[in-house]
């Protein structure tokens, strides 16, 4: 087996064995796993995950939604160098699961202990004929979208008529801006940042981006103004659960929340995009009520088809933030796209619960052939296409006729279930002994890694630590998600395995 390939593991007996499973033992036996890990050289952060296990803590954690960092400016003055600094690494996705795409706008960072999401608006360069007013937009959307601006200008160019239109809609947003004068590689440029104090924002932070100058001290800063939970997308505790419609333009999600919600209430147009800004809904369906969180918005005053898709995924991460389960709208008239695929991957980063709606359902029970064959190709697209995803509930809906819509209920309520899901730590432990008994990792160069010991970190979604004595390969990690989710369930939530490897003490 390559480090890649998939662990297929055969026919066991976990499941009869955790079943007979005598809780008390297994409580017992995990908590002298966790004190075998004494011999290894562990960081604060095991310690603390260590500690919260033997409280037994069956808390519900919730991820707040972090503040959101927005960095704006003309195309070529070194937003994208700003980001990936910020990032502190190249932003090249690594991750083992296909179809994680490159083309993304928001991203995770973290200074001093601090979380926050960046929006990379250089994702989104205008082209030089319409710059003024393009600028202008995707400053307009970021700057909605924000808790704080970075507004990166080219010092050694100085301030554009480009960057004074942007200027005056800044001072308007009453947002935290922080003008960062780029390229200023050493202390004999300095005098061109200052010229920038001109332009009314403030103090001009000077930093090369490329090199990395400055960027510290202007973070440092950022985070004094920073709140820890972004006032844009707060996170609101209790209360009816959070539901995402989202899907690509013209899928049918208005459609649906019309249906929900029982009146018109989003403009419904064939104009793809027409939209406008999320309206969070509290909808009664099934008997509960459910808060739904619009997020079709684009708004008509985007013209760039380039604009459009940036904002709408922007909004998509917006949404995803505030929500706990997110339903994907698929069209199944038409095949499964990459955008479809994008989409399902950006809830998958997200950590939201999942629920798959295959709309227009209707279209496809007339009897004729078209229809068959479309039947047939689309459960091979889904096969190929939606495997990664294939835990996610699936509703076959018509938003336009609202059939089926009581279904998605039942799949909502177990998706939210299974991202709630915690496993008592002496059971996780009984699984993960049962499994290596059965399944031994293979062999590398002569050596076995070991399990030392797992817990759950936490739920929403169900995450897991594993203490190993090496790395595990991604195919056997895999393995062991399959061989959760086959005895758990985990209907409808991503679950997530970190390791940490740890070295024994030098005695």
């Amino acid at each position: 087996m390559g480090a890649d390939d998939e662990y297929e593991g055969g026919d066991d007996n976990i499941a009869e064995a955790l079943a007979d499973l005598d809780e008390d033992l297994a409580d017992a036996r995990a908590e002298a796993l966790r004190a075998s890990l004494s011999d290894y050289e562990l960081d604060d952060d095991d310690a603390e995950l260590l500690s919260g296990v033997t409280l037994g803590e069956h808390g519900v954690e919730y991820s707040p939604a972090l503040p959101v960092v927005a960095i704006v400016g003309r195309p070529n003055v070194g937003k994208s160098a700003l980001v990936n600094r910020i990032l502190g690494r190249r932003e090249a996705v690594v991750e083992d699961t296909p179809g994680v795409t490159r083309d993304r706008v928001t991203y995770k960072a973290e200074w001093m202990d601090r979380r926050f999401t960046v929006v990379d608006t250089g994702g989104w360069e205008p082209d030089a004929r319409g710059i003024d007013a393009s600028v202008a937009a995707q400053a307009e959307i970021a700057i909605d979208l924000c808790d704080v601006v970075l507004f990166v200008v080219d010092a050694m160019v100085g301030a554009t008529s480009t960057d004074e239109h942007v200027v005056r809609l800044l001072r308007k947003s009453g947002k935290p801006v922080f003008l960062v004068a780029n390229k200023i590689d050493d202390a004999r440029q300095e005098p061109e940042a200052a010229v920038l104090w001109g332009m009314g924002l403030g103090e001009p932070y000077p930093v090369s981006a490329i090199h990395g100058r400055g960027v510290a001290d202007l973070l440092d800063e950022v985070m004094k103004v920073l709140p820890t939970v972004s006032a844009v997308a707060k996170q609101e505790i209790g209360g009816p659960r959070r539901v995402a419609i989202l899907g690509r333009p013209n899928v049918g999600k208005s459609s649906l929340l019309n249906k929900a919600a029982g009146e018109e209430r989003v403009v419904v147009n064939d104009l793809a995009g027409t939209t406008r800004d999320p309206v969070d809904e509290i909808v009664d369906l099934g008997g509960r009520l459910w808060r739904f969180v619009d997020t079709a918005g684009i708004r008509r005053r985007v013209h760039l088809q380039q604009g459009a898709d940036f904002y709408a995924s922007l909004r998509t991460s917006a949404a995803l933030e505030k929500a706990e389960v997110a339903v994907v709208v698929l069209d199944v008239s038409e095949s499964i796209s990459e955008q479809d695929v994008r989409i399902i991957d950006l809830v998958l980063e997200s950590g939201r619960a999942l629920v798959l709606a295959f709309n227009k359902w209707d279209r496809l029970n007339d009897d004729d052939l078209e229809n068959a064959d479309r039947r047939r190709y689309l459960e091979r697209e889904i096969e190929q296409d939606l495997a990664h995803v294939s835990w996610a509930p699936r509703v076959n809906i018509s938003a336009r006729t609202g059939r089926h819509l009581d279904k998605l209920v039942p799949a909502l309520e177990t998706a939210l279930d299974s991202w709630d899901t915690r496993i008592p730590t002496g059971k996780f432990n009984a699984f993960l002994a049962e499994l290596v008994a059965e399944h031994p990792h293979p062999l590398r160069g002569g050596k076995q890694p070991r399990i030392l010991f797992g817990t759950q970190a936490s739920t929403r979604p169900p995450t897991f630590v594993l203490f190993t004595t090496g790395f595990l390969d991604p195919g056997y990690r895999r393995f062991i998600q399959r061989r959760l989710r086959e005895i758990w369930g985990f209907e409808g939530t991503p679950i997530v395995v970190n390791m940490r490897v740890r070295e024994k003490r030098q005695r």
